[in-house]
């Protein structure tokens, strides 16, 4: 197929682009930051590649990108500005929220006045929506949350839905995505190497989570597999609570897991954005149970010691 990617050149895209490739998919990618700046370990010749930023209404007005949105089977739409890694001052916010919901609503506003029906589009968006709890489980079933990151979901899926009539949509909530070059366990290894690691807060919150090689494979069955339709949340079968994440991880790298970290120093590193990860919230797929995919990683020790096996 030939493959629009925008927000795919972070922490997913480094396994999504090269493993796309491999499928023999032909890949145009949009960044809005320079193509020698990309986190992707392949040969910038086997790609084409657009330096441009979506959030912005103005830079749709493109000959090019309709172009390349013309002559696209597929899109995938994975962009976002980081949730969890600055504070969430009100500035951050604005930027969180814009780089989601105006991206994804100005592509599908541009795809309905040129009148473009791709074949499928996957969107994304995160286990967020359902806010965070100590002691509920959430399913696609599920009504939505009410804090910031509920609310921002809520708004991004509604864009996604505007979607052109004859192009199906998956939108991927997602879980915490692992793997050990980057995201919630690149930031644990370092520590955990040098016998300093431990729980986050309490470790009593659940950790819904899908290590990156399966999510990857989600999003390459969903551009051919029409079971793949709506939301689907993107989790392994197995959520685990943040203490036996943390004795899991120590115990896979040889390391002791004695020394938690304090929920008020992540308060104050990361503001109202702390929640996420000091209450967390345990999220199933009733879709994937269905057995529409078979995880290469279902359980948490096999994920982890496929990350850090180098």
């Amino acid at each position: 197929m030939r493959l629009l990617l925008i927000g795919c050149t972070g922490f997913i895209g480094q396994e999504l682009l090269p493993t796309l490739l491999e499928e023999g998919h032909e890949l145009f990618v949009i960044s809005r930051k320079n193509i020698n700046n990309l986190k992707i370990n392949i040969s910038l010749d086997k790609f084409k590649f657009l330096k441009i930023d979506l959030s912005k209404k103005q830079n749709w007005i493109n000959d090019n990108l309709i172009n390349i949105l013309k002559d696209s089977d597929g899109i995938i739409n994975l962009i976002g500005e980081p949730i969890a890694e600055k504070k969430w001052t009100n500035t951050q916010k604005e930027k969180i929220e814009n780089s989601r919901i105006n991206t994804t609503r100005f592509l599908m506003e541009t795809l309905k006045k040129y009148r473009i029906n791709p074949k499928v589009i996957i969107s994304s968006s995160a286990i967020g929506f359902y806010g965070t709890s100590l002691n509920k489980e959430f399913n696609e079933n599920s009504i939505s949350g009410d804090d910031f990151l509920a609310n921002l979901c809520k708004k991004w899926e509604e864009a996604a839905t505007k979607k052109p009539f004859f192009s199906r949509l998956v939108i991927f909530r997602i879980g915490i995505v692992l793997e050990a070059d980057g995201g919630a366990l690149g930031k644990m290894l370092p520590v955990f190497k040098i016998g300093l690691g431990g729980p986050i807060g309490d470790g009593k919150q659940w950790m819904s989570w899908i290590h990156r090689s399966d999510l990857c494979g989600l999003i390459i069955k969903a551009l051919v597999d029409k079971q793949f339709s709506g939301v689907i949340n993107a989790v392994a079968p197995e959520p685990v609570l943040m203490k036996d994440f943390s004795k899991t991880l120590g115990r896979c790298i040889n390391r002791p897991d004695l020394l938690p970290v304090p929920g008020k120093i992540l308060k104050l590193l990361l503001g109202d954005g702390a929640r996420l990860v000091l209450e967390g919230q345990k999220v199933s797929s009733i879709k994937l149970k269905e057995k529409i995919y078979k995880f290469k990683y279902p359980l948490l020790e096999q994920a982890i010691y496929a990350s850090t096996k180098n």
